[in-house]
């Protein structure tokens, strides 16, 4: 058997403002962004460059009950993990796009790493791993 996770959901309170953020500054692609009008909702995903599966979509919050997890999908935690081949060039390229790093770059028993924040407030990993993972 084989399995893998194709796309993780991150709850976005607007959908252009999300797209340009994950691809204007983190510098990732877009995928796809269809509308479904039977939801009133769009389909978008975008995808790290270089990443052959998982995806992830960029998903509106609908309800008030929704709106609450924005920002905050992994209670406080860091939530996702954005692996690279090259830690200091993406570090730059993310500090020259405005991104706001929470912890600074450490050399750590499995690689470098340093904590940053997405638009809303949720914390990613930049990690590169010594590994080679």
């Amino acid at each position: 058997m084989q399995q893998s996770i194709a796309l993780i959901a991150i709850v976005v309170r607007d959908y252009d403002e999300a797209i340009d953020f994950y691809v204007n500054k983190l510098g990732f692609s877009l995928v796809e962004d269809t509308y479904q009008p039977e939801q009133d909702k769009r389909w978008v995903v975008v995808r790290p460059p270089g990443s052959g599966s998982t995806s992830l979509l960029l998903a509106r919050a609908s309800s008030d009950h929704q709106e609450t997890s924005i920002g905050n999908q992994a209670g406080g935690r860091v939530f996702l993990f954005l692996q690279t081949d090259d830690f200091w060039r993406d570090h730059a390229a993310m500090v020259n796009a405005g991104i706001r790093f929470t912890r600074e770059p450490k050399q750590a028993p499995y690689g470098i790493v340093a904590v940053f924040e997405d638009l809303y407030g949720n914390l990613w990993d930049l990690v590169q791993f010594t590994d080679g993972r």
